[in-house]
């Protein structure tokens, strides 16, 4: 059993940045980064492999936010810069037994942390 928790969400202005961290318990998984904004499907935003040499972005994300992990502390991250009111949303990390966009493949889930974008 894994067990997840995100930290790191907030109120931030539009152009500005936050970092989200996800640690879990257990082995070592890859993991990936998804969000949820109201009235919308949950979406795929980064993932990361088990050593941490390949990650995988959405085009919407792609030069904004980077994704690492630190595996001594079995903690991933989620750098978020240049951020925009459509950033906000619900954002959860999850662990899969490989590495994939769609949330039906994770197994495990944390329980979501706010990140809110004003304009």
């Amino acid at each position: 059993q894994v067990q997840l928790v995100e930290s790191g969400g907030g109120l931030v202005q539009a152009g500005g940045s936050l970092r989200l961290s996800c640690a879990a318990s257990g082995r070592s998984y890859p993991m990936g980064w998804f969000r949820q904004a109201p009235g919308k499907e949950r979406e795929f935003v980064a993932a990361i492999s088990r050593s941490g040499g390949s990650t995988y972005y959405a085009d919407s994300v792609k030069g904004r936010f980077t994704i690492s992990r630190d595996n001594a502390k079995n903690t991933v991250y989620l750098q978020m810069n240049s951020l925009k009111p459509e950033d906000t949303a619900v954002y959860n990390c999850a662990a899969s037994r490989y590495v994939s966009y769609s949330t039906t493949d994770y197994d495990y889930w944390g329980q979501g942390t706010q990140v809110t974008v004003s304009s």
